[in-house]
């Protein structure tokens, strides 16, 4: 495990988001989501894809709020534009549990 320092850390922008809307994405490699995800007023609405139908259908991804990096550069997926990073903990087989705030809470917030 690489160690880091704090002035590291406050380089990554984890923040709270709203998940809008989720889309198929037949044209990844692995079985994928594109999601449409509300940071609130300052950060605005962001999209990116995510490898995570093992865990989720569509329905249970709609109006959840998660954590993701986003100040990651923009990542061409095909011809997809990802501009953030959904986080979550890897299980067996890449089956992904996204974090989440258990309680609602203001879209945009920061992760510390």
């Amino acid at each position: 495990m690489n160690t880091i320092t704090w002035s590291d850390f406050e380089k990554v922008e984890m923040r709270i988001g709203t998940i809008i809307e989720v889309n198929d994405f037949p044209e990844a490699r692995k079985p994928a989501y594109q999601l449409i995800i509300d940071f609130g007023i300052e950060i605005g609405i962001k999209k990116t894809s995510a490898q995570i139908k093992k865990r989720y259908i569509k329905g249970d991804l709609l109006n959840k709020q998660i954590v993701a990096v986003v100040n990651f550069p923009v990542k061409q997926i095909g011809k997809f534009m990802s501009e953030c990073l959904v986080l979550g903990s890897i299980g067996n087989e890449n089956d992904i549990v996204l974090l989440s705030s258990d309680i609602k809470v203001e879209n945009g917030l920061r992760i510390g």
